[in-house]
């Protein structure tokens, strides 16, 4: 029987990571993103810090080189640790608690020892900046909007301590509003993500239902073929006269119908013998069939099961339309190509006059060798015999 297999998908974030609001856990997209956001921070921090640090020690006045050199030191080194931790590690929260406590700490050392003054207040609001505008792009938006609105009031704070003008405590109080505009921005984006996550969920599970249901006809469409195969012909041949309702094999005959319409629904190995199963066939076939095949060619069960029934189907059709007592069934191949051809010295018919509503050659033996990818060419000729050509490459 068909079966459809569920892939399974990871769905689990580090702690402080963004997630998907749709209740079923982020999907690929809001995974990427929050990827994304932890690295193009660290990005993003690394490259303003390198120049913004180099203002700041070039500037430093000369009774201060020392103490700014020392501070540039500490945030070279904590910027790293930062972004590695960011890129590398797993979790938000630290990593934005201890970056708002070095920021506070360099708002309140350096400003208030008036280390730069009017110099070191616009490298320190760009610190802040880039930071708080980074802080939205990995953590939660309540996690965020804290680190923002503590970073940016101890820098606005300390300025405030040592009697900064209001231009400049204006100007510092902008870095709120880039924070602000950083989160929306976020915040679209990863609702565009979250929304793609859900076409493509959906998009899913529509492939599957249709799988579910493609496995269904075609298991349906099996069944049929086997019933046709096997006990409907057995019947039909008892009800039209060709086979004597007494007849002493038609019981064991029955009993095989049975036993392989209950086997379709079991377990299949992974190979079979197709020369195995031909002669299996054979035996119920009633009919004198002259085999010409190797001693055993095993096969996917799946193609050696298909081009048997399809072999059995066709000898059928010889037994109820040929008018032939004979047949002759040849097997050629290997485990990577198989022909198998039966042929007869019948009547033969026209192929193109076939009616569309016979089943026999169109469903049990054509859509069978389409199933497993090979070819049914069916050749034939009023008073000419017919020739069936089953192939099957692997």
């Amino acid at each position: 029987m068909g079966s459809i297999r569920d892939r399974a998908r990871p769905a689990d974030l580090p702690p402080g990571e963004v997630v998907s609001t749709s209740g079923a856990g982020p999907g690929e997209s809001v995974r990427r993103l929050g990827r994304f956001g932890r690295r193009y921070a660290a990005a993003v921090r690394l490259t303003t810090f390198v120049p913004i640090a180099a203002i700041g020690a070039l500037t430093a006045p000369p009774a201060h080189v020392v103490p700014v050199t020392i501070a540039v030191g500490v945030l070279t080194a904590w910027t790293c640790a930062h972004s590695w931790w960011l890129i590398r590690a797993r979790g938000a929260l630290l990593p934005l608690v201890l970056d708002v406590t070095v920021l506070l700490t360099i708002s309140f050392g350096i400003l208030m020892a008036e280390v730069v003054g009017d110099v070191g207040r616009p490298t320190l609001r760009l610190l802040v900046t880039f930071a708080t505008v980074t802080y939205q792009w990995y953590a939660s938006p309540l996690a965020g909007g804290i680190a923002a609105l503590v970073a940016i009031g101890g820098m606005l704070g300390s300025s405030v301590m040592i009697g900064a003008d209001a231009n400049v405590l204006h100007g510092q109080a902008w870095v709120l509003v880039a924070a602000a505009l950083s989160r929306a921005t976020w915040t679209l984006v990863l609702r565009a993500a979250t929304r793609a996550d859900a076409l493509a969920a959906e998009a899913e599970r529509v492939r599957r239902a249709s799988d579910v249901e493609a496995a269904v006809r075609a298991d349906q469409r099996e069944l049929a073929n086997s019933l046709h195969d096997t006990a409907a012909t057995t019947l039909l041949m008892v009800g039209v006269g060709q086979v004597p309702a007494n007849a002493g094999w038609l019981a064991a005959q029955a009993r095989r119908d049975l036993e392989r319409l209950h086997s379709d629904g079991q377990r299949a190995p992974e190979n079979s013998d197709l020369v195995a199963l031909l002669r299996e066939d054979l035996d119920a076939i009633h009919l004198a069939v002259e085999l010409d095949a190797p001693a055993r060619l095993a096969l996917p069960f799946g193609v050696a099961r298909a081009m048997a029934d399809a072999a059995r189907e066709a000898l059928n059709n010889v037994r109820r339309h040929a008018g032939a007592d004979r047949a002759v069934l040849r097997l050629r191949g290997d485990p990577t190509g198989v022909r198998l051809e039966v042929t007869d010295e019948g009547k033969g018919f026209a192929v193109d006059e076939v009616p569309g509503t016979r089943r026999g050659l169109r469903n049990s033996v054509h859509e069978r060798m389409s199933r497993i990818g090979g070819t049914a060419v069916v050749d034939s000729a009023v008073g000419s015999g017919t020739a069936v050509r089953l192939e099957w490459h692997g």
